[in-house]
């Protein structure tokens, strides 16, 4: 038995210490929002964050999360600049087929805590590592700018 801290509760679950995170998430704690996508922490599909850094769950064994803070796309939205990121999401209409899109929300926000207004390059960067397949890149840069207030 484990407590973890997700969203600002405190749940338990009983899982092996080396379960990886996402599947806590999901399997467990019937959290969809937090996506598979590769496994291998390449895609960035499964992003939360876990001490305000976005962090891949799918290689996140449960025990290095115990004792963290754990901020899930279901929350994202409750902070400001959560907020400002799915609003310019949804004005924007980033999503294509949306499977990459919580991943790629949860990389925006931490990068706008980051880096309030940032460059292209700061964005390239930030968001390098959460591949979507539907190619909405150009539109996941508008809206980070518009989140921003750069728009």
């Amino acid at each position: 038995m484990m407590n973890l801290n997700i969203n600002g509760k405190t749940v338990k679950v009983e899982a092996e210490a080396d379960t990886p995170l996402l599947w806590v998430l999901r399997d467990e704690l019937h959290m969809s929002g937090t996506k598979f996508g590769c496994g291998m922490a390449l895609c960035g599909a499964c992003t939360v964050h876990i001490d305000g850094q976005p962090t891949r769950a799918c290689v996140m064994p449960l025990s290095a999360a115990a004792g963290k803070k754990i901020t899930t796309i279901e929350a994202i939205g409750a902070t400001p600049v959560g907020q400002r990121v799915q609003a310019a999401w949804a004005e924007i209409d980033v999503p294509q087929c949306g499977y990459c899109q919580s991943g790629q929300i949860m990389a925006a926000t931490a990068l706008l805590r980051a880096i309030p207004k940032p460059t292209d390059k700061d964005i390239d960067e930030a968001m390098s590592g959460n591949i979507c397949r539907c190619g909405t890149y150009p539109r996941i840069r508008a809206a980070i700018h518009k989140a921003a207030g750069q728009a």
